[in-house]
């Protein structure tokens, strides 16, 4: 059998499809995510179901969103718990998360994430975080470690500041290749992120996606050159930010005060 086979389906490329088959990888999982009756629970790329049949043994339904025609289809027919599931069949990418709310009821959302798509995901989750009580995602580990990452790190970018601007973000457990088929070519980790009112809110959140998206674009740059279209250095000065920094040394509070003098402010102003 190919080694991107694994119960009858062969894993396609340009899905990035990995199949989780480590059961104790696969327990832990479940117990991070600690599916209780009452949850509204969606899965994101469910493939082959490693995570959705132990998570729908202990819920009472279970959304999940699946790109691939045929697992859909397998999904649906599924023989133990098809009348637990309601399946998606469609891009997470374009899936409108608020369609799931029901009762002012938050939503729990789960996946073994493609690593093709798993940071423009993200940004997209992030916009739902209003409605999202917690979310539980396999993924790189290489962007776990981005996603936790504090100013001064190397792993330090754009990722860590609009996570941790929406929420709390906690790696939960490591995860080897040899615990998918096929085996990917890089480590993987699980994060929880826990969608949290913003420490420092931004006036404008459109601001701060910019500001931070034009710094960490030049991220060897200093401040007072990476972000010279926005916002000068006697400005910063004002701000009590060196503008000597460069990018990956700004806290999430120092990219928050400058977005909210560039939205005060816009550029066409200066």
């Amino acid at each position: 059998m190919s080694s991107r086979s694994h119960l009858g389906h062969t894993a396609r490329k340009r899905f990035g499809q990995n199949f989780l088959t480590d059961e104790d990888v696969i327990d832990g999982i479940v117990r991070a995510i600690s599916p209780q009756s009452g949850d509204t629970l969606v899965e994101i790329g469910p493939g082959l179901g490693a995570l959705t049949e132990p998570v729908a043994e202990e819920a009472d339904h279970l959304h999940v969103i699946e790109l691939d025609r045929d697992l859909a289809k397998r999904l649906r027919h599924h023989p133990f718990i098809a009348n637990k599931l309601t399946v998606h069949e469609g891009d997470a990418l374009k899936f409108d998360f608020h369609q799931l709310v029901e009762d002012g009821k938050k939503i729990k959302v789960f996946g073994n994430l493609p690593y093709n798509v798993s940071t423009p995901l993200i940004f997209h989750l992030l916009s739902y975080q209003g409605v999202i009580e917690n979310m539980h995602f396999m993924l790189q580990k290489e962007v776990v470690e981005r996603m936790a990452s504090g100013p001064g790190n190397k792993t330090y970018g754009r990722l860590s500041v609009m996570t941790q601007y929406y929420c709390k973000a906690i790696p939960v457990l490591e995860v080897p290749p040899t615990a998918f088929k096929p085996a990917p070519q890089v480590d993987s980790a699980v994060i929880r992120l826990i969608p949290t009112p913003p420490q420092w809110p931004a006036d404008d959140i459109r601001w701060l996606e910019k500001v931070v998206a034009e710094a960490f674009n030049q991220r060897r740059k200093t401040l007072r050159n990476c972000l010279k279209r926005m916002i000068n250095a006697e400005a910063l000065e004002t701000l009590n930010v060196d503008a000597s920094l460069r990018p990956e040394a700004v806290s999430l509070e120092q990219f928050v005060q400058i977005a909210n003098y560039v939205a005060a402010h816009p550029p066409e102003q200066n």
